[in-house]
């Protein structure tokens, strides 16, 4: 009985090793290589939540006390503020759909609407979950909520259209934070971590990961405090993204090699 205990106890060492060893296969295979092609000025209060490319100009919001929606001028990282909302309101995640731009807030379940050419507000909207990051596919609004689903919303009557549980090998993946919709595919934030993940919108899938942790390396070659990686933008013509994080004093230009 011993014997075979002991066989049984090594089959099942060998059987976790081989796992192992693949899930590390796996995680090194499906990394996306990028090369950082720029480095641009960042407003260090900027608490960053949003982050997209618009008719070729870089739009920002951000959360906390006096939350704002800002149009950013890339070269110097200064504003020019469109929208601040008041102070019982967190910001969060912005994007820009039908000549309109679309807001979230964190924990007060409501969104607002802007006219993309004035930022007059045209309505509000709520959801019953928080609200994070946001983009969109042409056809729906995306949303994340902290957890590992993505909201579909209808554009007309802002409600859920249908859902997604985004999994990575099989396993949920939580904390899916800013987003961004590029060819096909969400990029998305995973908060607290330096990781950006590529996911199939058809079937929640994480199909391939960025390790910017170098990015974080960088930031700390300036002096101050900083909070994490948040914010991604995609710029159509260049075909370059940019992310930034959380009062970080600088947004990096990047561009993907696959």
């Amino acid at each position: 009985m011993n014997r075979i205990f002991a066989a049984s106890v090594l089959l099942l060492l060998m059987a976790c090793s081989s796992k192992e060893k693949k899930d590390e296969k796996d995680e090194k295979d499906d990394l996306i290589e990028f090369d950082l092609v720029k480095a641009f000025p960042h407003d260090v209060n900027a608490f960053t939540q949003g982050l997209v490319v618009e008719n070729g100009k870089l739009f920002e919001s951000t959360g906390q006390k006096g939350s704002w929606i800002a149009e950013v001028d890339l070269a110097t990282g200064i504003q020019n503020k469109k929208i601040i909302l008041g102070d019982k309101y967190f910001g969060e995640g912005i994007t820009f759909l039908n000549n309109k731009v679309f807001q979230l807030t964190w924990q007060n379940h409501e969104g607002f609407v802007y006219d993309a050419r004035t930022f007059v507000k045209i309505k509000d909207f709520t959801y019953t979950h928080e609200g994070w990051g946001i983009t969109h596919n042409g056809t729906h609004l995306i949303v994340s909520d902290g957890t590992d689903v993505l909201h579909f919303l209808d554009t007309v009557s802002l409600t859920d259209d249908h859902i997604i549980h985004v999994t990575y090998h099989g396993t949920a993946v939580e904390k899916l934070n800013e987003l961004e919709f590029v060819d096909g595919y969400v990029y998305a934030n995973q908060w607290q971590t330096a990781i950006l993940l590529k996911i199939d919108p058809a079937t929640g899938k994480v199909v391939g990961r960025l390790d910017l942790s170098s990015l974080g390396e960088e930031v700390s070659k300036f002096n101050g405090s900083f909070d994490v990686l948040n914010g991604i933008a995609y710029e159509k013509k260049s075909k370059l993204f940019l992310v930034t994080g959380k009062l970080w004093p600088v947004l990096f230009a990047l561009r993907l090699k696959s």
